[in-house]
């Protein structure tokens, strides 16, 4: 329990032991349940509760304020991170409101059975009077869930952001205190998470730019009081803008694909192109998750198994085609031994991915002087088209 601004707490949960996120996204730093409460002179209202599994963290938070009654919980996000304490809030304040949206209400209901006339349901830019605060409701959709909504606290000047803006951090600090470190952490969020809807963001970030803010609190991770940081990288991220890199995300059964990856990364490096580079059967998703961010260029590196690509490069194209990065080109190398169809396969596996796809290379066995000129071919292309778009260092 930890106050923002007088009379505004944040009462949620951090988990500092964390390491995996919904079974699947891996937590190298921990992370945040955020649940913030404002208390006016004449209602007090909670924002979100926490995971299930951290409800007796929040309790004691709220007893610990002498919090004996709640009128309203401000439900942003049905997704249990952000829900799952709910029916628990309730039975403890059981004249408490759950205010939302109409879709979140439904999913709600859906998801933990809360009845009906529990709800009081809010439209976009909707105002809710605590007495001496404030709260208007912004529809934010698909940050990164149809029916996610935000608060924004007016007589404070503070966006309750939910996931926007967020970051898988278990950090002590409750203001963001090194940026870096933040930064790190909230593009990796961002990777995983918010990439491929970042045209949908680009609109809530426009939609957003009317309101005075000073502190962005979101629902993991610390609070921005400096929110132009947080705010700057997500335009950074959501732009058109990419970088004069390649991601080359391979994976090799005899050494053959790992020979051609390793000429062909040196040979990018020759022509001035970074490149970051990812063996996917001990990858981390969101490091590579983090790369495709930036990068112009997406290549991947595959033996053929059983005339298809080894299942981890199937699993790189699936993440790339979820995650629907801005990369403008992308390509395939690999070897094979007695026929593929893995280019074939692969491509159709990155069908969202709006990119040109240059000419693949395959090798026949070992690669040979023709491959790595081919391998040659492809560096020379893929400088080639980062400079048509303006993209050399």
């Amino acid at each position: 329990m930890r106050m923002i601004k007088p009379n505004v707490y944040s009462v949620g949960s951090i988990d500092f032991d964390a390491r995996l996120f919904d079974r699947l996204i891996p937590l190298p730093d921990g992370t945040s349940y955020n649940s913030y409460l404002v208390r006016g002179n004449e209602k007090v209202a909670l924002l979100d509760t926490v995971d299930p599994a951290k409800t007796k963290v929040l309790l004691n938070n709220l007893v610990k304020l002498g919090i004996d009654k709640i009128d309203y919980v401000i439900a942003h996000h049905a997704e249990q991170d952000h829900s799952g304490s709910l029916p628990d809030v309730l039975l403890i304040y059981p004249d408490a409101k759950v205010v939302t949206n109409p879709k979140c209400k439904g999913m709600l209901i859906d998801l933990l059975g809360i009845e009906d006339d529990k709800f009081i349901t809010v439209e976009d830019g909707e105002t809710l009077s605590l007495g001496d605060k404030t709260l208007q409701f912004v529809y934010l959709p698909w940050v990164h869930w149809p029916e996610t909504m935000g608060t924004y606290l007016k007589e404070d000047k503070i966006l309750f952001s939910c996931d926007f803006f967020g970051a898988h951090l278990a950090s002590s600090s409750l203001f963001v205190e090194d940026e870096a470190v933040v930064y790190e952490s909230a593009k990796r969020y961002y990777a995983e998470i918010m990439m491929p809807f970042r045209r949908q963001i680009n609109t809530n970030l426009a939609k957003l730019s009317n309101l005075d803010i000073e502190i962005i609190a979101p629902s993991h991770g610390p609070v921005h009081n400096r929110p132009k940081f947080i705010v700057d990288a997500y335009k950074d991220w959501t732009s058109e803008t990419v970088k004069n890199e390649v991601v080359m995300a391979y994976v090799s059964m005899h050494g053959s694909t790992a020979k051609m990856v390793s000429y062909f990364v040196e040979a990018l490096m020759d022509r001035g192109i970074t490149v970051r580079q990812f063996e996917l059967s001990t990858v981390d998703i969101g490091k590579l998750a983090m790369a495709l961010v930036d990068a112009a260029t997406v290549v991947i590196g595959s033996p053929t198994v059983l005339i298809g690509p080894h299942p981890c490069a199937a699993y790189a194209a699936f993440l790339v085609n979820a995650l629907r990065p801005k990369t403008k080109f992308a390509s395939i190398i690999g070897s094979y031994s007695w026929g593929s169809k893995m280019v074939e396969q692969l491509t159709g596996m990155m069908s969202n991915l709006k990119a040109e796809i240059l000419e693949p290379v395959l090798a026949k066995g070992e690669p040979r002087e023709s491959d790595f000129a081919a391998l040659d071919r492809l560096a020379d292309e893929i400088l080639a088209k980062h400079k048509e778009v303006g993209i050399t260092n």
